[in-house]
């Protein structure tokens, strides 16, 4: 097994991506859109936090009848940014994109949706994404590699006492099926060893995707718990305000019930990228889509497929991590891993 050729999602054949970013005058968020090739995508999904914001997640239930995906949103804004879907739907339906309902152009785009809680990190608690945005991202998908780090959905994304933002991973399996994770993290818990300062994440690595990472000097580990405890002494936890989504994709042939099942296992590749994780305070979701374009794994071939789609999400959020940039918001600044751990990167 090995990274496709970007390491991103669009390493799936057909899948693009696209970002709307939304910073200055009271701004920090935005939306990601994750385009499925002409034709739609077999789609699943799996919501494990507490606190969820979501569009179209029953209609993927393996006993409903809609099987193809056409679009997937990730976007901040809370529920307020469920808006932005709109967009991305009035795109679908003038491409012709869509659910049949009867004679030509008389479509409904299949578009499910998942928010973060990034109110107010710009200044302006109103200053959420809507349907501009989401045409916005549609307008710049494209099948190169993912910008990650601070946008997009990651833009104004926090994760514990860190900066957050989009990350990717793809694996490319030794039968040629290629599956990738794309995140927008945003979690309460942690992607740090709280003793050593080490990214959870860093374990998994596959290839060099990580190298000349180490474990952080001491002085930088205590540094980094000093100032996160300041900075969040006086705040109270409030509920929503987290969250992790993303998208898993593949070129293999899935049912909706295997892509349930790939999003599950997703989860359990979050869980060992980020501490807490699921949380109340979270609304952890993750979709799969499935494009078909190879054929339907064995059973051997489904299970590496599962193992590889865990450890894609794994591996994206330690991405994720180390793209993110320090950012100032309006409660503060957001230190980046690299600035927090800067003896983590002796080569720099």
């Amino acid at each position: 097994m090995r990274p496709g050729p970007t390491n991103t999602l669009t390493d799936v054949p057909g899948f693009r991506v696209g970002h709307s970013t939304r910073t200055g005058d009271g701004w920090l968020t935005g939306t990601t859109v994750v385009l499925s090739p002409d034709g739609g995508a077999v789609g699943g999904v799996d919501v494990r936090g507490g606190a969820p914001g979501t569009r179209e997640t029953d209609l993927l239930d393996p006993r409903n009848l809609v099987d193809r995906v056409d679009a997937v949103v990730l976007t901040g804004g809370s529920a307020f940014g469920l808006a932005a879907a709109d967009g991305v739907m009035r795109r679908l339906y003038a491409a012709g994109r869509g659910w049949p309902m009867g004679a030509p152009g008389q479509v409904v785009p299949i578009v499910p949706a998942a928010v973060l809680f990034d109110l107010g990190r710009g200044g302006d608690f109103a200053a959420v994404p809507t349907a501009e945005d989401g045409v916005a991202a549609y307008d710049e998908a494209t099948a190169g590699p993912v910008r990650l780090g601070c946008v997009g959905a990651g833009t104004g994304a926090r994760l514990g006492g860190l900066k957050g933002g989009i990350g990717s991973a793809s694996a490319v399996l030794d039968d040629g099926t290629t599956v990738a994770a794309l995140v927008a993290v945003n979690a309460l818990g942690d992607a740090v060893d709280p003793v050593t300062g080490e990214l959870h994440a860093s374990r998994w690595a596959l290839a060099d995707e990580f190298a000349g990472l180490v474990t952080p000097a001491p002085q930088d580990v205590a540094a980094a718990r000093d100032r996160a405890a300041t900075a969040y002494a006086e705040r109270p936890i409030r509920p929503g305000t987290a969250t992790t989504i993303g998208v898993i994709a593949t070129d293999a042939a899935l049912t909706k019930a295997q892509c349930q099942k790939v999003s599950g296992l997703g989860h359990d590749g979050l869980a060992r990228a980020v501490h807490p994780v699921h949380t109340l305070l979270d609304g952890d979701t993750l979709f799969t889509l499935a494009s078909g374009a190879r054929p339907a794994p064995d059973l051997v071939g489904l299970h590496a497929l599962m193992v590889a789609a865990g450890d894609c999400v794994t591996r994206a959020v330690g991405r994720a991590v180390l793209a993110a940039t320090t950012t100032t918001t309006a409660e503060g600044e957001l230190r980046s891993y690299r600035d927090a751990f800067p003896s983590a990167f002796p080569g720099t």
